[in-house]
């Protein structure tokens, strides 16, 4: 209510400066996206729309300087643009943060002003529609997003040094101005300034590297000549090593963080033979000039489809050892596919970004069936259709515009439940017929933008077929068929039966639906497949047969996203599972033998754990019979521990570990000294943190200081030693994190400060780690920064209070103001009576802290606008404390 009430304030107070005319331009300026953030959600503005474009941009070219140790950046922009349907006046663009030093322009510039959110240019006269005109900003900037450092005075390797930048959904604003937005594309090109040594990677092609006059830097020139849209421009600059290849006459390289490419191999070795299954499968060639693959530093996300440069996370990176449960195959897959899907073709807005996300998503399974063989890409989409149908009470559909921001459409509709629409559509048109639905939609709308539209036009079109239906209920509402099905036989008349119910709540989000359904009638001889439509709250069909089925299949072929239920009898069911031609029955009949508590449920699974040709087939008997939770199930887990593949051995020992006994302790004791595979072991490990004995406490402590890549064994030490909960090992952790040194990842290091807080919140005395944690809270490393000051709060210490009071006046939403906040109340919550008077106090001083802030940004609105006042008068002087700004 307060933000609400702070804009309502604004508005009332910019009348007293400035005219009306004026003071409604600028409050739609300034206060316009607040209000779209703050609308109620019956509200037009809580919907969110792709922007004007009262300009096109045609070119921008950025000149950009890091200072690696004081983690800033000084740029110039230029950007080549012309008005689209009448006289552009000011030219708004779109920039957090940015210290705009000059403005200069083909056309003369009147005047400029950086505000916090943006970049604005007003000509001396309006520029003419589609006249070509320049704008050149110098400015400087210390990113919170957007570019990120990696350096030595943040914890990272010197031989590592570098940077990398993130555009997507709407950081590259926080680095340069630009139009960020993604219904805009244009060519672009960026140099890069650096010490000499280092390597830069961009965009496009490598067209110059220059030393330059009197100085030790090196300008290194990229250029991106085929258009694309700003959140996928990107930069990468240090001390990287690279391997190459090339597919035809495309140039492949694959570079990561010097110290770390002897493990690049093993993720670059599938990229050539990905990229010619996506030529083949779309039918387009590799639209651009390169591909690069480049590994950095704590990327924030799994990877980066920027045009011809994908970033990806450095956890990929991994030595054989790791494989299979570690592999780069998906990731890289995903990531290719999106050159295709996502840069020559991108969504218009974030609404519809499925047709970015979902599109990479089915390809990289798609991909995964070329590779691995089809059972592999029907286990890929079972699971992800358990993942969608997981969710419950499901009201947002994939195409949506009721979202605040668009990190928020980032979500299972898009990726999963995308690739399930595609994967539907394919079912249903054929492979054949849809390869050239594919082919002719990326071929019309390439280097453009799309929106759900545009494909379901081309498919009505090259198809004959209407699919608005299918699109309606499966993209534009929510959910999908929640259907309980049963069957029945009437041996007198050889009818079978099948009555299905759509048992999905339906709502104005959710729709009764049609869909094409094919049920597999199998008996010793034949298999018989009946298809029917369901599109009625409850239906019954009934199929003529010459015999009784021995299997009964629904969707037998994994072809329609649905919840079904259909619980069949044991013998059907011990048919199923040895049905050696159909992965996903096997999969979903031992799922179903789980809820049974019967000895031939416990032997037919046991049997299917130890011979099954599929690994997936195996992890599902494993999860079944520890549902079971029998004596005899138990016995039949510990049988199976000899699993040659890693994945289902994995879970197996994970099964038996679930059941908390001697003989559950004694196995993981063993797999942590006698297993070869780090991530097994280290999962025993977090699992001995449910039993309290000596010979587990001293393999934990142990096992702490213990050698492997990343420090992943020791990691999961931590895990065991946070189930434990107990105070004797903070001393040991406590060591073993001084003495880091590098060795844990930022995810293992910040695991080990939660769990140091969690096992000393009951101690006597807290100094030490109070000491210790307090040290972190001002660590360069934003992710250490944040956990230092939320351990603090789980340490339940009140010594720790002023230091913590110290954060909340940070920027207001800052990752350390809302920790520290987090922080305050547990440790205030947690204080003695009387809590009226503690959360009296603590309400006084949030109230006091944000009145002072309101006061200091009402003080500065009143300063811009008194500003404007002047300039805008005819014989007014500009103000020095203006922000806006002449040539």
């Amino acid at each position: 209510m307060k933000r609400i009430w702070a804009t309502r304030l604004v508005s009332a107070f910019l009348p007293v400066f400035l005219s009306s005319s004026t003071a409604g331009a600028l409050e739609h300026r300034y206060c316009g996206r607040a209000e779209a953030w703050l609308a109620p959600s019956d509200s037009s503005a809580h919907r969110k729309y792709a922007p004007d474009r009262e300009f096109d941009i045609l070119h921008i070219a950025l000149d950009v300087t890091p200072d690696f140790r004081q983690r800033t950046v000084r740029g110039e922009t230029t950007v080549r643009f012309k008005p689209v349907a009448r006289p552009l006046a000011e030219l708004t663009l779109d920039g957090v943060d940015l210290a705009v030093e000059s403005v200069t322009g083909s056309e003369k510039v009147g005047a400029f002003q950086a505000t916090e959110r943006n970049v604005i240019v007003t000509f001396a006269q309006p520029v003419a529609v589609d006249k070509e005109t320049t704008v050149t900003i110098k400015y400087s900037a210390t990113p919170r997003k957007g570019l990120y450092f990696r350096t030595p005075e943040m914890g990272y390797k010197p031989e590592d040094m570098h940077l990398w930048t993130q555009g997507e959904p709407i950081e590259a604003r926080h680095w340069y101005p630009s139009f960020d937005a993604p219904n805009e594309k244009f060519t672009s090109e960026v140099t890069c300034r650096v010490p000499e040594g280092m390597v830069v990677l961009s965009n496009g092609q490598l067209m110059s590297e220059e030393k330059q006059a009197g100085s030790d830097l090196v300008a290194v020139r990229w250029s991106q000549d085929k258009p694309h849209v700003n959140y996928l421009i990107c930069l990468v600059a240090g001390r990287l090593k690279k391997i190459e290849d090339k597919y035809k006459d495309i140039p492949l390289a694959f570079y990561t963080p010097a110290s770390q490419i002897a493990y690049a191999s093993n993720s670059f070795k599938g990229t050539k033979a990905m990229m010619e299954f996506f030529e083949k499968e779309i039918g387009v060639p590799y639209p651009w000039a390169k591909y690069y693959q480049v590994c950095v530093d704590d990327f924030g996300w799994g990877g980066m489809e920027n045009t011809s440069l994908t970033t990806l996370h450095d956890r990929t990176l991994h030595p054989a050892e790791f494989e299979p449960l570690r592999s780069s195959t998906g990731l890289v897959a995903h990531e290719l596919a999106h050159q295709w899907f996502g840069d020559l073709l991108t969504c218009k807005d974030w609404a519809h970004v499925w047709l970015n996300e979902g599109f990479a998503s089915y390809y990289d399974i798609l991909y995964e069936g070329q590779s691995e063989g089809r059972e592999a890409m029907l286990y890929s989409l079972y699971q992800s259709a358990k993942t969608i149908t997981g969710h419950p009470d499901q009201t947002n559909a994939v195409v949506r515009r009721d979202f605040n921001h668009p990190e928020q459409q980032f979500g299972y509709q898009v990726y999963p439940k995308g690739a399930w629409v595609l994967h539907m559509l394919r079912s249903q048109l054929g492979e054949e017929l849809y390869r050239k639905c594919i082919k002719t939609y990326v071929e019309r709308h390439q280097y453009d933008t799309v929106v759900t539209e545009d494909l379901n036009a081309v498919i009505e079109e090259v198809s004959g077929r209407s699919f608005d239906q299918f699109f309606d209920q499966y993209v534009y509402h929510a959910s999908q068929p929640d259907l309980n099905a049963t069957h029945s036989w009437d041996e007198k008349t050889k009818l079978a039966k099948i009555t299905v119910e759509q048992k999905q709540k339906l709502s104005e989000d959710v729709l009764l639906f049609n869909v094409p359904l094919t049920v597999r009638f199998k008996t010793k001889g034949t298999n018989t497949d009946r298809r029917f439509t369901v599109k009625e709250k409850a239906e019954d069909f009934y199929f003529s047969l010459s015999e009784g089925p021995e299997i009964v299949r629904i969707d037998p072929d994994l072809t329609v996203l649905a919840r079904i239920t259909f619980n069949l009898p044991n013998n059907m069911l011990y048919a199923q599972l040895a049905d050696k031609s159909d992965l996903v029955g096997r999969l979903l009949a031992a799922e179903q033998l789980g809820t049974k508590k019967d000895r031939g449920a416990v032997a037919k699974l046991k049997e299917t754990l130890n011979s099954d040709s599929f690994y997936g087939v195996r992890i599902a008997a494993s999860r079944a019979l520890r549902a079971i939770d029998s004596e005899e199930a138990y016995e039949a887990l510990l049988a199976s521990t000899s699993q040659e593949d890693p994945r289902a051995r994995r879970q197996v020992l994970a099964d038996i570990a679930g059941s908390y006994r001697e003989r559950s302790c004694k196995l993981a004791l063993d797999i942590v000294e006698k297993e070869k595979h780090p991530d097994i072991r280290a999962g025993a490990l977090t699992a001995l943190g449910a039993y309290h004995k000596p010979e587990v406490e001293e393999t934990l402590v142990r096992q702490l200081r213990s050698e492997s890549y990343k420090n992943v064994v020791a990691e999961g030490a931590i895990n065991g030693i946070r189930a434990q909960g107990d105070g004797r090992y903070v001393k040991p952790l406590a060591d073993v994190l001084r003495e880091a040194d590098g060795k844990f990842t930022t995810s293992g290091y910040v695991r080990g400060l939660e769990t140091l807080a969690y096992i000393a919140r009951h101690e006597e005395n807290k100094d030490t780690v109070r000491e210790f944690l307090v040290n972190h809270v001002d660590h360069p490393k934003e992710r250490i920064q944040v956990a230092a000051i939320n351990a603090l709060g789980t340490l339940d210490d009140a010594k720790a209070i002023p230091v913590l009071e110290k954060f909340t006046t940070a920027l207001r939403e800052s990752p350390e103001r809302t920790a520290a906040e987090k922080a305050l109340t547990l440790l205030r919550d947690n204080r003695p009576p009387p809590v009226e008077l503690g959360s009296l106090r603590g309400e006084v001083l949030t109230l006091q802290r944000e009145n002072r802030e309101l006061r200091k940004e009402l003080d500065d609105l009143k300063k811009r606008f008194e500003a404007l006042a002047k300039t805008n008068a005819p014989a007014a002087k500009p103000s020095s404390k203006s922000k806006v700004k002449r040539p």
